[in-house]
């Protein structure tokens, strides 16, 4: 057969909303796990009195987790719907994770967004819907989980659909296009399967969801840029930086320099899953050997493009952000951490050139709060590569993290160069 078009798929929501058990579900009714698997946890999980967590088991294969009943790493699993052939990004819901689900959300062309009918969208619900879209993830299916508890009420799907719908609207999302699944991850409900138990939806199921989604263009025709998210030294071949095609075209002999690092040198092969590749596109995962390349000179952050079109490392940029999570306000002078592609950099706020509250403009700019969209002027403490999200989407879209959570989130819109 011929191989399916690839997407990356993150499946997020809050904590308890059954996002482990759907994406267990999900992989199951693909025919991703061998149904033995499946039967040796259903016994584990019963014998420790977890009997309803069992698929959230399949995706933790580690012990401890299974101990606390909580999915804490970002674990890559892939499997195929009739259409396409998806690589599903684990996000993890706890507050502390957001972190690696910035990571992995970045990664992602689409997103299940999960809500529990029983107690509709919840802050953090609200905090990944707002992620999700300022790290771009243009499409979006939501599943209005746990309808087995709620005994398939109607009126209770409607009420987290319009909660979820307020959360997506609220950051410029086109609700009529992205559908609301009544599902059970738990009794596989309108998951592959319409149920009988939801006669009054008339909807798609999530797997006719994921095939009605669409592959998002690859920028082939734009400059190539390689964030780094590790470097290898292997034995016998040498240095070997791995990370996700953003934009442009990566082929061996191509002259390549990595900036903020300022170290060049020349492509000599490209791997993705032990195979070697003649070139590399957008959204390919790749590990490239690099000559005339010390792993000591280069490090996860830096971005890969061709020495005759640099990728950016700003002096200063504009963004526009929007604050998502602060406990007090923002004001000029705050420097906290920002996420930018596989980047982590303190940088400071030097202006809030203009901001909105509701909709309408402030007109003292001396602080701003959750909920508001501002535009400021940013200094990085130390070299970051940043590009306009207009430019390179991928490059220009960070997360801002203080105090062990994000606080906003935002996109770049333009670069003073260093």
């Amino acid at each position: 057969m011929a191989e399916k078009q690839h997407m990356n798929l993150v499946i997020i929501g809050h904590v308890d909303h059954g996002k482990s058990t759907l994406t267990g579900r999900i992989l199951l009714e693909a025919g991703a796990i061998d149904p033995h698997v499946i039967e040796k946890y259903k016994k584990e999980a019963e014998e420790k009195g977890k009997g309803s967590f069992y698929f959230a088991w399949v995706m933790d294969g580690l012990k401890e987790e299974r101990e606390r009943g909580v999915t804490i790493d970002v674990a890559h699993k892939k499997f195929y719907t009739d259409k396409y052939y998806f690589t599903v990004i684990d996000a993890p819901g706890h507050r502390d994770f957001v972190k690696n689900m910035i990571t992995g959300t970045s990664q992602a062309d689409a997103a299940i967004i999960t809500c529990s009918a029983i107690e509709g969208p919840q802050a953090q619900t609200k905090e990944h819907v707002f992620l999700a879209t300022t790290l771009g993830v243009k499409q979006i299916i939501v599943a209005i989980n746990k309808m087995d508890a709620v005994k398939y009420d109607q009126a209770k799907y409607n009420e987290a659909k319009e909660g979820v719908a307020k959360l997506l609207k609220m950051v410029g999302n086109k609700v009529e296009n992205i559908p609301f699944i009544p599902v059970s991850a738990y009794c596989g409900d309108n998951v592959k399967v319409k149920s009988e138990n939801t006669p009054w939806y008339s909807g798609p199921t999530l797997f006719q969801a994921l095939d009605n989604l669409s592959v998002p263009e690859k920028h082939t025709e734009k400059p190539l840029r390689v964030p780094v998210q590790d470097v290898y030294t292997i034995t016998g071949i040498g240095t070997v930086p791995v990370g996700r095609v953003e934009t442009g075209v990566m082929k061996p002999n191509m002259k390549v320099i990595f900036e903020p690092s300022h170290a060049t040198g020349v492509v000599k092969s490209i791997e993705e899953h032990h195979e070697q590749l003649p070139e590399a596109v957008p959204g390919d995962n790749v590990g490239f050997n690099v000559g005339g390349v010390a792993k000591n000179d280069i490090k996860r952050g830096d971005v890969a493009g061709p020495v005759d079109n640099p990728p950016t490392v700003a002096k200063s940029f504009t963004a526009q952000i929007i604050v998502l999570n602060h406990p007090s306000v923002i004001t000029v002078g705050y420097t906290p951490v920002f996420h930018v592609h596989t980047a982590q950099v303190a940088c400071q706020i030097t202006e809030i050139c203009s901001a909105n509250r509701a909709g309408k403009p402030l007109t003292d700019l001396s602080f701003i709060k959750n909920g508001d969209n501002a535009i400021v002027k940013v200094k990085p403490t130390k070299p970051l590569v940043i590009e306009p999200a207009k430019d390179f989407p991928p490059l220009g879209r960070f997360a801002i993290r203080d105090m062990g959570q994000t606080v906003a989130a935002g996109v770049c819109t333009e670069v003073e160069k260093a």
